[in-house]
């Protein structure tokens, strides 16, 4: 089974080791000069959402994933890379290698400075002297111009190839740009909305840099992070932020979640990722950082409902990328698999998946040998063409031995 691929970008110290470690405790190397990072970090975050346990009632042996006060946590992979400046596209800093990692990813967060506290490079400036809405419009630039100059490396090639062969653009773009992740219909939607006229070349140039744009939206969605939230002038600009851009603009203290995640793990406080409080376990053990902890609660917790991490990451996979999950089992009343754990796997699927698209995603040998799926609790016998709902319990039957 896939598991999705979100990328962390932006420039140098803007807090992205920072973020990528407040979701999965990857212990990524941070620091407050330009490439800290350097070889990529990957790690793997979980997304929350309330498991099917507490509906059916029952203790569940959770295998791929986990399941802690009622909630299922699944897995999601991320992936934190070298500091983007301005001139990447171009091979400035550590450009070319930055979006080279990119390739594979499905949605991308860019994580930002929100206290205007670093210039375009990275470096520490007065608080509050730089524009954070000039690092969203610059990095967007640069995805564009690193997927034009993809599509630019052979441009006059393909145009007399068009021209000569009667081919169309969205088939010459799906070739040159396979190794993005970029669909062929995120292509032949993005050609339909730029005014190009697919199989006419002499439309291509004048609206070749607004197609770019609208592939990049479609293909790799950018997600914007105002991270430390909690810093003077930070909120201000977190305000401007979405008022200007017009789209969601997530208010974060990556920081404040490491805190909280690393004193949960130490058992001085009860913590659920998502959570808009925490409860203190061991005061004494806690000393003077019950102060730290009290000025989390007090300036993010309550202000913010959160520290934005989880609630990040819940909208990228249910309302950004419209997943759903689902429960594969063998045993339709005790909801186990062959070996007898409950609820043993969860699946992240995109919606619409149908039964038997869900059977080859499982294994390959149960889409060829399809016989039916069946719901529980209902025994419910559903067909190949079933489109599965969120929190579904479902066994495969196939007529493989």
């Amino acid at each position: 089974m896939n598991i999705m691929l979100i990328g962390i970008v932006g420039k140098p110290s803007a807090g992205k080791s920072t973020f990528l470690n407040a979701l999965t405790m990857v212990g990524a190397k941070t620091g407050s000069y330009p490439f800290t990072t350097i070889e990529p970090n990957r790690g793997t975050a979980y997304v929350r959402t309330k498991c099917k346990c507490t509906e059916l009632g029952v203790k569940d042996n959770p295998r791929n994933s986990i399941c802690e006060n009622g909630f299922r946590f699944l897995p999601i992979q991320f992936l934190d890379v070298a500091g983007l400046v301005p001139g990447a596209s171009e091979g400035r800093g550590l450009g070319n290698k930055f979006l080279d990692d990119l390739r594979q990813a499905d949605l991308l967060i860019h994580v930002v400075d929100a206290s205007g506290s670093l210039d375009a490079e990275g470096n520490q400036v007065n608080k509050g002297s730089w524009d954070p809405l000039k690092d969203v419009s610059f990095l967007e630039d640069e995805i564009d111009s690193w997927i034009k100059n993809i599509i630019t490396r052979d441009y006059i090639g393909m145009k007399k190839k068009a021209e000569a062969e009667k081919i169309r653009l969205s088939k010459l773009l799906t070739e040159k740009l396979s190794g993005l992740k970029i669909s062929p219909s995120d292509i032949s939607s993005s050609i339909f909305e730029s005014d190009i006229i697919d199989d006419d070349p002499k439309t291509w140039d004048e609206n070749l840099d607004n197609l770019v744009t609208i592939i990049r939206k479609k293909s790799k969605p950018i997600i914007v992070v105002a991270n430390k939230i909690d810093q003077e002038t930070a909120h201000e600009n977190y305000e401007r932020m979405k008022e200007i851009l017009k789209k969601d603009v997530f208010p974060a203290s990556a920081l404040s979640e490491v805190v909280l995640r690393s004193e949960q793990e130490k058992g001085t406080i009860s913590y659920t990722p998502g959570d808009s409080d925490f409860k203190i376990l061991d005061e004494e053990k806690l000393g003077k950082k019950k102060e730290i902890l009290l000025k989390i609660k007090h300036e993010i917790l309550e202000r913010y409902g959160s520290t934005g991490i989880q609630k990040i990451l819940n909208y990228i996979v249910f309302d950004k990328m419209k997943m759903i999950v689902v429960y594969p089992v063998e045993d339709l009343t005790k909801y186990t698999d062959k070996d007898g754990n409950v609820l043993p796997d969860a699946f992240l699927v995109p919606k619409g998946t149908t039964t038997i698209e869900f059977a080859g995603k499982i294994h390959s040998d149960f889409a060829k040998n399809f016989i039916n799926g069946q719901l529980a609790p209902s025994g419910r016998r559903v067909g190949a063409d079933y489109e599965l709902q969120n929190n579904d319990v479902i066994k495969i039957n196939a007529a493989v031995k």
